[in-house]
This record gives structure tokens, C-alpha cells and sequence, in this order.
């Protein structure tokens, strides 16, 4: 069987890939609405890394007749880099290094996360693991989520709160919600004016979630401490973005599940699975 890889984003993917049956795709980088799957009549198995991939349209496969199945997902990656923006922020740290790289020694404070109010907006499987890092620090967890109830928050330590509340209580927020259409701009102009000055904002969900013209409007004008940011509205992230030049903004290319071992089950279960349809098995469809 011949293998074909990519490793760069596609300018137009129907035309790349119009010629392929199997197609291996990662998480949502790669969208397949109805109308991708109208411009692939060769395409039998769609894979893609992780269980859940809202930018697949599931129906049209069905009638398209392409199978879609989905790998496992360690889920804790996201949670570690999170916390690698978080301390990157407050402790000033790639400024601080930069600092050694080019001569100088010390030049800022940064400040404690012991004894602040972190806020999660999403207390599911990564929001938890967030929460119990920061209580691990010392930290105060609040939280809130359009579903959550008060008992829900305090079976993982965390103070349910509205949503108004928590940006305004919080030292840092923390985004970790599954997006969907009805959760664009989730976080706006409203939510960022709430936010004290000396907070930071985080996300490694999904860039939606975030009106990014109203974060940038914020952060150029000091009135929250800083950002940081694995995800985007467009991906890659444009050379001349005002993010890229955004006071305070810790920015990573979007790498949050981006570690060897998250790879090795995503890539060796897509293996798997197309052995396994190759052979005629029976395979896990994703429904």
C-alpha cells in the first residue's frame, strides 16, 4: 500500500486529496463538511486522532458511505501546557530568559500563584486536571460551566460560581470547553472588561470560545496582565497577526496534545484501525 504524507496545511485539500481511499486526518485541523466529502468519490475510511472531531459532518459521510472512526486520547498533555503557560506568565519567564540570552539579568517581578483564584470555564476531563494542579499550588478554584451545578463544582474541590463572578473573582481564567457554534464568543468585550487588571486569561481549547479583537483591544491597552495562547482563529497564525505583537502574550503553536506519547496512540492506533479495515474486520465507528 502506498503512504502519503503531509506536513504542511493544504491550500485546497479536496484537489490534494481527491485521489486517496484512506484518509488520515489530526483532530480538527483538517475540516470535512458535506462538501469534501461531495469532492472525494474514492474516499472508503476517513481516521482521525482522538474519539470526538466536531469538524467531521458525520451524516455526510454515512451518505457518502465512508466509514469514520477515531482513536483514543490520553487527555492530559493539554493539561500540563496549560500550567506551562500559566507559570510562563507569572513568572515572566520567556522574557526573563531572553533576558540571559542577550546579556542583561534581572528586570521584572513576577508573582505567586499560591493564595490566587484560579477560574475554570469547563470543569470536564482537562478542566478537573486544571483545577487540581492549581489546588495543588495553594490556589483557590472557582468555576462555572453553562451545565454545572454547585455539587458538581465541589465534587472536585471547586467553588461553583456565575459566570459574571468568575471573571471578575479570578486571578486566572482557564478555558476548557468542547466548542460548538453556540459558544462562539463565549468570552467577549463584556466578559475581558470584567477581568481585574492584574489577571491573565488562558486558553488551549479552542479560539472561537474567545473573541480575539476584543482580547487584543484589552491587552494593547493594559487591562488585563497577559495571555496565553495555543489556539487560533486562523492556523496557522499569520506572520503580521497583532497577537504576535500583543503586550504580554505567551503564544505556543498550538501543541497542547503535541507530546511523543499522545502521538504514539494516536498514530499507532490509526494504524489499527486501518489494518483492521483493510482485513475486513469489524472496526469502532465514530457516531
Amino acid at each position: 500500500m502506498d503512504v502519503t504524507v503531509f506536513n504542511e496545511p493544504l491550500k485546497n485539500p479536496a484537489e490534494t486529496l481527491k485521489e486517496f481511499e484512506i484518509i488520515c486526518i489530526m483532530r480538527e485541523r483538517t475540516p470535512f463538511p458535506r462538501k469534501m466529502f461531495e469532492q472525494l468519490p474514492l474516499l472508503k475510511l476517513l481516521v482521525t486522532s482522538g474519539k470526538r472531531n466536531g469538524a467531521i459532518d458525520l451524516d455526510a459521510a454515512r451518505d457518502h458511505n465512508v466509514t469514520v472512526c477515531g482513536t483514543s486520547s490520553p487527555g492530559h498533555a493539554t493539561a500540563e501546557l496549560t500550567w506551562g503557560l500559566i507559570l510562563s506568565l507569572t513568572r515572566q519567564i520567556p522574557s526573563q530568559y531572553q533576558n540571559v540570552r542577550e546579556g542583561r539579568w534581572q528586570s521584572r517581578l513576577g508573582c505567586d500563584v499560591r493564595g490566587k483564584t484560579l477560574g475554570i470555564i469547563g470543569l470536564g476531563r482537562m478542566g478537573t486536571q486544571v483545577a487540581r494542579i492549581g489546588q495543588a499550588f495553594g490556589m483557590n478554584v472557582i468555576a462555572w460551566s453553562r451545565n454545572m451545578t454547585a455539587d458538581q463544582a465541589a465534587e472536585h474541590g471547586a467553588v461553583y460560581v456565575e459566570k459574571e463572578a468568575l471573571f471578575e473573582q479570578a486571578d486566572i481564567v482557564s478555558i476548557h470547553m468542547k466548542y460548538s457554534v453556540a459558544i462562539k464568543h463565549l468570552v467577549g468585550k463584556k466578559e475581558l472588561g470584567l477581568m481585574k487588571e492584574s489577571s491573565y486569561l488562558i486558553n488551549t481549547s479552542r479560539a472561537p470560545i474567545i473573541d480575539t479583537d476584543a482580547l487584543i483591544e484589552v491587552l494593547q491597552k493594559g487591562k488585563i496582565a497577559g495571555a496565553g495562547l495555543d489556539v487560533y482563529d486562523i492556523e496557522p497564525l499569520p506572520f503580521d497577526h497583532p497577537l504576535r505583537t500583543s503586550p504580554n502574550c505567551v503564544l505556543t503553536p498550538h501543541i497542547g496534545y503535541v507530546t511523543r506519547e499522545t502521538y504514539d496512540v494516536f498514530y499507532g492506533e490509526t494504524v489499527d484501525v486501518v489494518r483492521a479495515f483493510l482485513e475486513g474486520n469489524k472496526l469502532n465507528e465514530m457516531t
